[in-house]
């Protein structure tokens, strides 16, 4: 059997550090789990309705929460943050306003930060997003690999991994199909590994994207 464990919480503490923020007693702890993922599918929504992406990649790499008891800090790791900014300054305080109204938070203050990734596809949710618009448009599955493992060595990365999973190209029988280039040393907990999985709904059925990144060494 194949004993599999996230990259990312394999490596909490050593390379890898959370993305939210906070302490809370055991009896609110779920509460405040949920409105973490409020305040992101919040942002995802916002960002998918609102934004006409011509490539189809959202550009949001990650998003880290940090609460204290009068303030809600949400902070945007965006690689095309000119989606956001250009044209309307509104446009975060719009966002705002959204999440307060989503999450009722009366007595806190919320704060939105965006910063951006220098080397967008640096990022495996970045890549995940543009290898799910190709396969979207129809495109040869091999060939959005080939493309997405292409951009990641642009970005100077040390190895890349993709794998999809699914009734690749309409087949009756689902797979799971592979790629790599460079190292990819996943037992090694020193190594910095970034990962992520995503789905996407193409008009086959729903396919499973995953994409490890091997960064450098500590």
């Amino acid at each position: 059997m194949g004993q599999k464990i996230n990259p990312l919480g394999f490596r909490l503490g050593t390379t890898q550090s959370h993305d939210s923020f906070w302490f809370a007693q055991p009896t609110n702890y779920s509460e405040n789990l949920q409105e973490d993922k409020k305040i992101r599918d919040c942002i995802k929504n916002y960002i998918q309705k609102n934004i006409r992406v011509s490539s189809g990649v959202e550009g949001i790499g990650r998003i880290k929460i940090q609460k204290r008891i009068d303030l809600i800090q949400v902070i945007i790791y965006m690689g095309f943050p000119k989606l956001l900014i250009e044209g309307k300054p509104q446009r975060i305080e719009e966002l705002q306003t959204n999440i307060q109204k989503k999450l009722n938070c009366v007595n806190r203050k919320l704060n939105i930060a965006i910063t951006r990734i220098g080397n967008a596809y640096k990022h495996p949710n970045i890549l995940a997003e543009f290898i799910a618009g190709q396969l979207k448009n129809r495109v040869s599955f091999r060939k959005a690999m080939k493309k997405a493992i292409e951009l990641t060595e642009q970005a100077g990365t040390k190895g890349v991994q993709v794998q999809i999973a699914g009734r690749i190209d309409g087949k009756e029988i689902a797979r799971v199909e592979w790629i790599r280039e460079g190292r990819v040393p996943l037992q090694t907990i020193r190594a910095k590994i970034d990962y992520c999985s995503y789905t996407v709904r193409t008009i086959y059925g729903v396919l499973g994207i995953k994409v490890w990144i091997f960064l450098n060494k500590e």
